[in-house]
């Protein structure tokens, strides 16, 4: 039957996977159960005792076979606690022998024998396996029919055939085996599961409860609906081909042990080059206009563009009606150019027949309103619905340019969580339930967490869970952070659901989606999920204020540090003005080439720009471009030119990783959301305000520094600066004791080391899990009011903060005092490390002094000559120096040797080699 052999052969190909397929008695000539799940269960205790197949390994079936494969699997779960129990006993008992010898010690020596036998004999069984089968890695089902009774959805099949069905099988249709219909077994404790449904299935609701039930008790579960299939689809691959090649799709990318994809761009040559380019949306435009734009691409020298990223209307103009034709056309003419496509996969921006057809996809915002279309984004990461249809379109993609070589990588969606981070709808109810779930097991366990013995918060049903929803005041802390941890996930698994399907079926093509590391943007953990894409890529823009330029380093810096030493490319940034600010300043002369510049400098391998082709209509049309309104004759054109020139100029650079600094900044997500929480002491803290402080403090000190996540490995820092860590778990307590006792130095802030990981106070005084690393003791906080200010004795003033310290270890060394008395900025010595305390927010000039007792205790100076500290910033890729000017006036570069040029222009950047 095409059901096996078809199904077999397509996994065994598509999966590079060893499939067998079992001929197990069925349920005619009183064959019934349980025999049909006694030769399934044989054969995978067969399988799983050969030590010459892959150690990983997968059981599966469709319809009643679904039932059996999950039999088997529920049988190998129990088999396994079975062999542990006993051995647990075993052990238990030689223990109980051993007690027992030692109160007669005439029989140690023989009874020691016999309980080292008897754990010989335990561990044999364990390991060998000898009586039933392993737990398998993974279970796949298609149409399960998992449950009796189960309602029919009325598509022709009868309450009357399914109890037949039944009665054929187990004789009865009462008291059935747990195991006969699994549905009704204790499910959990097995491995991943991956369920396929029919559209058109009277048996599809034991599938679709199935999943819930697996949910509910912690087992991880993805499921597919078939769109348009019936039951018993792979038995009909010539009838119902798109939903047979969509399920084994998703069998397939399940199933197959993952390739390592490229790290970096595919590309035909591999000549190295700083990649250049922008967004390109054709689709605006009439197709006359498509070849004026690919010769003045070549003539600025563009080398990629992102494509297609909101054409989800334009590719699929209706449900199930596609139109590549103009895609496939402006591909061929961009890949005869010479441009490489990093080809977007378009569902940032659902189509309204899709939003009119299925409302239930648009988010709710805190207070319950619906997100209307009309904007971008209108689309809840949660939701079963829209996942679906943004499946289907990115595998009908996927398949089409399979092989394309201008392909060069996939880019996924677009600034996820821009504008959908926080969802706050049913759907996001329900995937907030089962994240909580999977994170803390049971009810008791979350209660403690959540601390809901305050205002008689304690759940006894998971159904009782919500997401912080408007309240009528503060909504309990720890909800909130956990809501936050989950709205970052649920993104993250959004990515790499069309990531499955991307490295499926074009597994040579690198995937990335473009972050936005930039200014207050904190919504997505990125330094979590960076591991998750091919090479970082990022999205930023600068934002007007007295430290703009150096929010741009300190950005460019992260984004390069995510994944340190790999390439990463800068996806979007702007050439001149924006159209979302209140007020949209043009871009000065010099300010384009520089910002993309320090972007390379901190090891981006690509410059790109939003967008290619200013629009003519829309909300972004006054938004700058490559190609402004004015044309190819304007001084932004000619400007995007000479960059194009310039980075050429820089391609021996490429693929070499930004070389490490001897200080770190530490920026931590977690800390960030929870130390910015409602019911604090001020809400006037900015946690990357304080980061960015210091970052600029060492620049103004010509001092370089890496901007790093907290997971970084900070052995390698001679000074590490943690502002307002305010989330400090046992195991980072544990690290940053380790760093300084090895002779790191370690400088932190007021309301650093406040609570754990679940939001709870260390008690015994602040600054909590830091106190005896920097041996001070802190009461109270001691916020101020706006305009009020805390002097200090080296003639700073400290705002938004203050503290009354008190010094607990004779090593501590009080740096500065408040002029009303009692420690401000303290440094405690433990052996060659120290370990640094600043209670107050001092700003850049305000950090100065702190620095100057800072830098020399680590041994750090800087690598600049005096007279061009603070007035130009240094970053180094291997022998590559980049002097970027961060002022607006001209800079003397005479005192540095072997530079092209003894003037560094205004806004401008050399490079010395």
């Amino acid at each position: 039957m095409p059901e096996s052999d078809h199904v077999g052969a397509e996994l065994a190909r598509r999966a590079n996977a060893i499939v067998f397929s079992v001929g197990y008695r069925l349920a005619v000539d009183g064959v019934r159960y349980p025999i049909p799940i006694d030769d399934v269960h044989a054969v995978w205790e067969w399988v799983t005792a050969r030590d010459d197949l892959p150690s990983r390994k997968a059981i599966g079936g469709a319809s009643a076979g679904a039932a059996l494969a999950l039999a088997s699997a529920l049988r190998s779960r129990d088999e396994t606690e079975a062999r542990k129990e006993c051995k647990a006993r075993d052990e238990s008992k030689a223990e109980d022998e051993s007690e027992a010898r030692d109160e007669s010690k005439a029989e140690d020596e023989s009874e020691a024998r016999e309980g080292s036998e008897a754990r010989e004999e335990g561990g044999a069984e364990e390991g060998s396996g000898a009586r039933g089968g392993r737990i398998p890695d993974l279970i796949l089902l298609a149409y399960p029919f998992a449950h009796f009774p189960v309602p029919t959805l009325g598509l022709g099949r009868h309450q009357e055939e399914i109890e037949d069905m039944v009665r054929n099988y187990v004789g009865r249709i009462s008291d059935l085996p747990p195991d006969a219909l699994p549905g009704a077994a204790r499910l959990d404790g097995l491995p991943p599961v991956h369920i396929v449904l029919s559209e058109h299935d009277d048996l599809r609701p034991s599938g679709e409860l199935l999943e819930r039930q697996l949910r509910e008790v912690g087992v991880e579960v993805e499921s597919l609906l078939a769109r348009g299939s019936t039951h018993g689809h792979f038995n009909r691959p010539l009838e119902e081909p798109e939903p047979v090649d969509v399920s084994l799709g998703f069998f397939a990318s399940a199933l197959r042990v993952p390739q390592q994809a490229p790290k970096w761009l595919k590309k035909a040559d591999a000549e190295p080059r700083i990649e250049f380019g922008a967004d390109y949306n054709p689709e605006q435009w009439p197709r006359e206009v498509w070849a004026e734009d690919v010769r003045a691409m070549r003539e600025a020298g563009v080398t990629v563009v992102s494509l297609g990223i909101f054409s989800w209307v334009r590719l699929e103009p209706d449900e199930g009606r596609y139109d590549f034709g103009w895609l496939d056309d402006i591909i061929e003419l961009l890949h005869a150019n010479g441009i490489l496509v990093d080809l977007a996969t378009p569902t940032a921006s659902p189509p309204p027949w899709l939003t009119t057809k299925h409302p239930e996809i648009l988010p709710v915002d805190v207070d319950g309103r619906t997100v209307w279309p009309g904007a971008r984004q209108h689309w809840r990461p949660t939701s079963p619905v829209f996942r679906d249809h943004a499946l289907r379109l990115v595998r009908k993609i996927a398949t089409r340019y399979q092989g394309h070589p201008a392909v060069t990588a996939w880019h996924v969606n677009n600034e996820l969580g821009c504008h959908n981070v926080h969802d706050y709808s049913d759907d996001a109810a329900r995937a907030f339930r089962i994240w909580l779930r999977k994170r803390y097991r049971d009810l008791d366990t979350l209660n403690s967490a959540w601390g809901t013995a305050f205002w008689s918060q304690n759940y006894s049903d998971w159904d009782q869970l919500l997401p912080p929803r408007f309240a009528n005041g503060p909504v309990n802390p720890t909800q909130q952070l956990d809501f936050q941890r989950f709205s970052s996930d649920a993104l993250k698994d959004y990515y790499l659901a069309e990531r499955r399907i991307l490295r499926e079926l074009t597994p040579d093509v690198p995937v990335t989606t473009n972050f936005m590391v930039a200014g207050d943007i904190n919504g997505m953990n990125y330094p979590d999920w960076a591991a998750e894409v091919d090479f970082v890529a990022n999205d930023h823009y600068t934002r007007p204020g007295p430290q703009s330029r150096d929010e741009l380093s300190f950005s460019a810096n992260l984004t390069g540090n995510l994944i340190a030493g790999r390439p990463w490319f800068l996806m979007e940034h702007s050439t001149s003005a924006v159209n979302w600010q209140p007020v949209n300043i043009p871009k000065l002369p010099g300010e384009l080439e520089r910002d993309s510049l320090t972007h390379v400098a901190h090891g981006a391998d690509g410059v790109c720009f939003f967008q290619w082709r200013a629009s003519k209509a829309g909300a972004e049309k006054y938004h700058s471009a490559m190609l402004p309104h004015a044309g190819t004759d304007s001084a932004l054109f000619r400007a995007v030119t000479d960059l194009g020139a310039r980075l050429r100029s820089l391609s021996d650079i490429a693929g070499i990783a930004r070389t490490p600094a001897q200080v770190a900044v530490v920026i931590d997500y977690e800390s960030w959301w929870a130390a910015e929480l409602d019911s604090h002491p001020t809400d006037r803290l900015r946690y990357r305000r304080e980061a960015l402080d210091w970052y600029t403090a060492l620049l103004d000190r010509g001092i370089r520094a890496d901007v790093v996540p907290i997971t970084a490995d900070l052995s390698g820092y001679r000074l590490v600066v943690a502002p307002i860590l305010h989330v400090v778990p046992v195991p980072l307590q544990e690290r940053l004791r380790s760093y300084v006792g090895s002779g790191g130095h370690l400088a932190t802030t007021y309301f650093s080391g406040i609570v754990d990981e679940n939001d709870h106070a260390w008690l015994g005084g602040y600054p909590g899990a830091l106190r005896d690393l920097l041996g001070i003791r802190v009461e109270e906080f001691t916020p101020l009011l706006d305009g009020v200010t805390a002097p200090l004795t080296n003639g700073t003033s400290g705002t938004l903060w203050s503290e009354r310290v008190d010094v607990t270890d004779p090593a501590v060394k009080v740096l500065a005092t408040y002029d009303h008395g009692g420690p401000a900025v303290t440094r405690r010595a433990v052996g060659e490390g120290s370990a640094s305390y600043v209670s107050t927010r001092l700003g850049p000039a305000g950090l100065a002094p702190v620095l100057d007792d800072l830098l020399p205790a680590a041994g750090v100076d800087s690598e600049l000559p005096p007279e061009l500290r603070g007035r130009v910033e240094l970053a180094v890729r291997g022998r590559a120096r980049f002097l970027i000017n961060r002022t607006d006036q001209p800079v003397d570069l005479s005192s540095l040797p072997g530079v092209p040029d003894d003037l560094l222009p205004a806004r401008g950047v050399v490079v010395v080699r």
